[in-house]
């Protein structure tokens, strides 16, 4: 994979694991109300269900590509507009609309129950990662190593992240400083995806 298209996939991935949301609130309930090995916990098994889900999306396109490679480029014009329509709805939100809960179980595997679970059942993870990668993946030199890599890289953003917020609020009496400044990831988040629409549209007319 080429090395300046996965800077911007790190990019990208790394703003979308910062923006907060449901994700962040589950992460947040446990590290701050449990401590820090259940927000570790919650942190790394989040992560590997969105692994599992990007796993699923390159795998998919993949098999795509190889089978038809005409109908790609209708995903793959499909997929930038999918990513505007996220861009639009995101700039769309005036606030971010998410609670911490104190969870009164306090076992480890209620931790990783409920960071996997906040990933794995939300099938739009399936419908992003599709329209995600479709704008990163070349049809003419896609191997199972560049798949990989794109698969690796969200898994590991993703976990790194969540665990830094585990570390940094295991013992905060008040809610993540980031929370604040969500409005303002949200916002860089829609402007990346824009921007990954217009270089598909750019590339390939």
């Amino acid at each position: 994979m080429d090395f300046a298209l996965w800077i911007s996939l790190v990019g990208v991935c790394a703003i979308g694991a910062m923006s907060p949301g449901p994700s962040l609130a589950v992460v947040l309930s446990h590290s701050m109300t449990r401590g820090l090995k259940q927000g570790l916990i919650a942190s790394v098994a989040h992560g590997v269900g969105v692994g599992i889900y990007a796993t699923l999306a390159v795998v998919g396109l993949a098999g795509f590509i190889h089978e038809f490679p005409i109908a790609y480029k209708v995903v793959l014009f499909a997929g930038a507009a999918y990513l505007v329509y996220l861009a639009v709805n995101i700039l769309r939100q005036k606030t971010n609309h998410f609670e911490i809960t104190n969870n009164a179980n306090t076992g480890n595997f209620t931790a990783a129950q409920d960071g996997f679970a906040i990933a794995f059942l939300n099938p739009k993870l399936a419908i992003f990662f599709l329209a995600l990668f479709s704008q990163f993946i070349d049809p003419d030199s896609i191997t199972i190593g560049s798949a990989a890599i794109m698969c690796i890289t969200v898994l590991v953003i993703d976990t790194l992240w969540y665990c830094l917020v585990s570390l940094i609020t295991s013992h905060a009496n008040q809610k993540f400083e980031l929370l604040r400044y969500g409005k303002t990831i949200n916002n860089m988040l829609a402007i990346a995806f824009i921007l990954l629409a217009i270089r598909v549209v750019v590339t390939n007319i």
